[in-house]
C-alpha cells in the first residue's frame, strides 16, 4: 500500500548508504527471533529487489513475517509505504519509527521467525525496537 505524503524534505535526514545491512537475531523473546535489515533505495522497484535479494537466504524466505516499511525522498517530496506482511500493523511501526528518527532513502525490514507463543503486544514492541537499532546504525 502506498502512501503519499505532502512533506517537504529539509534535507536534515539519515539515510542508508550501504545497499544491504542485516543485523541478526537482535530479539528473542518466548521463541520467537527478530532480525532486522535494511539497505538503500531511490525508487519502488529497489524495495522488491531489496526483499528479493533478502530472500534468497532460505532462512528469510521461510521466516513467518518479512515486514518492512520505505521512504524515498525525490523532488523535495517524501513518498512512503509499508507492508505488514500477515503481522497486522507492524508496517505502520516501522514507518512511525523511520519519520521520528527521519530516516530516508532507506528500506527497513523486520524478520519474525514465530516461536509457538502469542506475544501479543509485546510483539509491537520488538518490532520498534528492531527499527530503532537499524536507525542507530545509520
Amino acid at each position: 500500500m502506498k502512501i503519499n505524503q505532502a512533506q517537504i524534505d529539509l534535507g536534515d535526514h539519515k539515510s542508508c548508504d550501504q545497499d544491504f545491512l542485516l543485523f541478526e537475531n537482535i530479539i528473542t523473546d518466548r521463541g520467537s527471533k527478530y532480525s532486522v535489515s535494511g539497505g538503500k533505495i531511490s525508487c519502488q522497484a529497489d524495495i522488491k529487489k531489496f526483499l528479493t535479494q533478502l530472500k534468497q537466504n532460505k532462512a528469510y524466505a521461510k521466516a513467518t513475517h518479512n515486514t518492512y516499511a520505505a521512504r524515498i525522498s525525490k523532488d523535495g517530496q517524501i513518498w512512503e509505504t509499508r507492508n505488514d506482511d500477515g503481522e497486522t500493523s507492524a508496517g505502520d511501526v516501522i514507518l512511525r519509527i523511520m519519520r521520528k528518527e527521519n530516516v530516508v532513502n532507506t528500506v527497513i525490514v523486520v524478520t519474525r521467525w514465530f516461536g509457538g507463543v502469542k506475544l501479543m503486544a509485546d510483539r509491537f514492541k520488538h518490532v520498534q525496537d528492531a527499527t530503532k537499532y537499524f536507525a542507530n546504525k545509520l
